[in-house]
């Protein structure tokens, strides 16, 4: 099981730990890094600030959303990026929710996620491969385009610059079940958001197809400690966040993952108090259970003992939301 460092988006400004972080796990042996978006940083911009100052560690974006950039945008940030690096770029996709795909971006959150997204991937496909100039007959993603408010110009094209790498990793942010299995028939990977070692039954059907070599990365909050208690505090913070918050009270998909996963009349709890605007009682609300069994949290022993459960899984790539030096250097070396 490979290592990689998830350093997620900026808050409310550019955290200075993030190059120096980055500089550590590479100098420890992790295989990657990985940058995120919401509706504040982009994902490329701070990927490329960490890929000029280190020379060998994978450069992910867990996850570039697709509604930010059509597909041929997204495929130049990472040819481009790929170049710049030496051919360090992992490009991981994710479809957000109706929230901020139409709040944030002020377009139309796809009534038809799966055809959204197995189009998106096509056109990237395409752009990296550069055998023709891009052409798709679809319901979002036609190139050229033949809508109705169109001028019928259009041209195929295909891209100037010759792509570093054909076949580039593109992963994706899947969360429902049906959105899985088709990751496993379309891309070369998924990063899961939550990931329970303890309930494989949770994914296995919809991992039941997935090729050989197919990875499946999952974030989890790694922190060594002495008071469990106290360290599970802020992935509750996340969760409650997530589950509460990053979703409408009728849609919202990270509360119906915590729901399958065993936990759905906490999950219901968590997103009204959230919407109650009683935020604190919400995170107080996420089970410590939970939150335990998605991260790794305590003292090195405690964390040697549990990084087992996730070895013996599908898991190819464990990456850590670690927020300090010593627990990435205890978590490489648990993992040697």
């Amino acid at each position: 099981m490979r290592l990689g460092l998830a350093l997620g988006y900026w808050g409310r400004g550019p955290d200075p730990r993030h190059v120096p972080l980055a500089q550590e796990a590479e100098w420890l042996g992790y295989h990657s890094v990985w940058t995120a978006e919401s509706w504040g940083s982009d994902v490329f911009t701070p990927l490329t600030w960490i890929a000029a100052r280190t020379s060998t560690i994978r450069l992910g974006t867990a996850v570039a959303q697709m509604a930010a950039r059509s597909p041929t945008t997204t495929a130049m940030h990472a040819l481009t990026l790929d170049h710049l690096s030496g051919g360090r770029v992992m490009l991981g996709l994710g479809l957000s929710g109706p929230q901020v795909v139409e709040g944030w971006y002020g377009r139309p959150f796809p009534k038809s996620p799966l055809t959204a997204t197995r189009e998106y991937v096509d056109v990237v496909r395409q752009v990296l491969r550069r055998q023709a100039p891009v052409e798709l007959d679809g319901r979002f993603h036609s190139h050229p385009y033949r809508g109705p408010d169109g001028t019928g110009l259009g041209k195929a094209l295909k891209p100037i610059t010759h792509p570093l790498r054909a076949e580039l990793p593109i992963l994706l942010g899947a969360e429902g079940p049906k959105n899985i299995a088709q990751t496993t028939r379309i891309a070369d990977g998924w990063l899961p958001l939550y990931w329970s070692p303890n309930r494989p039954e949770v994914y296995e059907t919809s991992l039941a197809e997935a090729p050989e070599g197919f990875l499946v990365a999952p974030m989890a909050q790694v922190r060594v400690c002495d008071d469990v208690a106290e360290g599970l505090l802020p992935v509750k913070t996340m969760l409650g966040f997530y589950i509460g918050g990053m979703g409408h009270a009728a849609r919202n998909f990270h509360a119906d993952l915590m729901a399958r996963m065993g936990y759905e009349e906490q999950a219901r709890r968590i997103q009204r108090l959230f919407l109650e605007g009683r935020r604190e009682e919400a995170v107080l609300a996420v089970p410590d259970a939970f939150a335990d069994e998605i991260s790794l949290v305590g003292p090195r022993e405690r964390i040697a003992e549990r990084l087992e459960s996730w070895r013996k899984g599908p898991v190819t790539d464990l990456l850590a939301l670690a927020p300090d030096r010593e627990s990435l250097r205890v978590l490489a070396e648990l993992n040697a």
